[in-house]
């Protein structure tokens, strides 16, 4: 069985917006219900151990609020920096152990990477997975989403090979093709990005899908269950929203069991 356990549920400016006093920001700076960091997961399997999808700039707060001082694998979801702006805390974390970190990404993916940091392979071994790969009993694969105005990103694929459960993890999406939606069929359990409840931004100038957006393509989705992440300050949890009964809001700490 895996644990997938929720480090950070927030969108690329975190919450709260370091500028903002809305109701919810205000929120988040006192009894913090509303605190979400950058999106990242923590994976706990008996047969993998501790793995972590995405290393944003508040892995070491997720780190030590997870009470782990090393991760030595990654899967990294796309370059953009609330994904990646703790890679290289990690890396100094790789050098000061003598462990060299894998992170698991799209070959294009790894690329930008090390445009963007070209020291990093001293201390992490970028593993492509461009093809299906296994971890224990779980088959991962991964492909390529709209991430709107943002370009591109990439979604993860769980299998359990013995089970034949499934779920996936599509943090920053938007405008999915038909074929970019086919691994989301079927699952039991949808991990998926919405900033936004209802976003009234122009759709051209937008980067994930919103709340409402999601739930008109869960019926043909047809997950079991859905955990919506990647929230930024729209999004309030001390509130009651129009969800259906197998649709929630994740949250910081959230513990979530998926395959026997």
């Amino acid at each position: 069985m895996m644990k997938i356990i929720f480090r950070g549920t927030g969108d690329a400016m975190g919450v709260p917006r370091v500028y903002c006093e809305c109701e919810v920001c205000t929120e988040a700076r006192t009894s913090g219900v509303n605190r979400r960091y950058r999106s990242l997961v923590q994976l706990e399997d008996a047969d993998i151990g501790t793995m972590m999808i995405d290393c944003g700039p508040d892995w070491r707060t997720q780190m030590e609020a997870a009470g782990l001082h090393f991760v030595n694998r990654i899967l990294v979801t796309h370059a953009h920096f609330d994904h990646i702006g703790g890679l290289p805390e990690w890396a100094d974390a790789c050098r000061w152990l003598g462990v060299k970190g894998e992170a698991y990404a799209h070959e294009e993916v790894i690329a930008e990477i090390m445009q963007r940091f070209p020291w990093l392979n001293r201390n992490i071994r970028f593993i492509a997975i461009d093809t299906p790969c296994d971890f224990g009993n779980w088959r991962v694969s991964t492909w390529k989403v709209n991430h709107g105005k943002n370009g591109y990103a990439y979604a993860f694929r769980f299998d359990h090979q013995e089970s034949g459960e499934a779920w996936a993890y599509c943090s920053d999406s938007i405008g999915l093709t038909e074929e970019q939606q086919k691994p989301l069929y079927g699952l039991d359990l949808l991990v998926l990005g919405t900033s936004f409840y209802k976003e009234n931004f122009a759709y051209e100038t937008r980067s994930v899908y919103d709340v409402t957006e999601a739930l008109d393509m869960l019926p043909t989705w047809k997950p079991k269950r859905t955990l919506f992440t990647h929230m930024s300050h729209d999004i309030d949890l001390r509130r009651s929203y129009p969800l259906p009964e197998h649709a929630e809001f994740a949250y910081t700490g959230l513990e979530v069991p998926v395959g026997n």
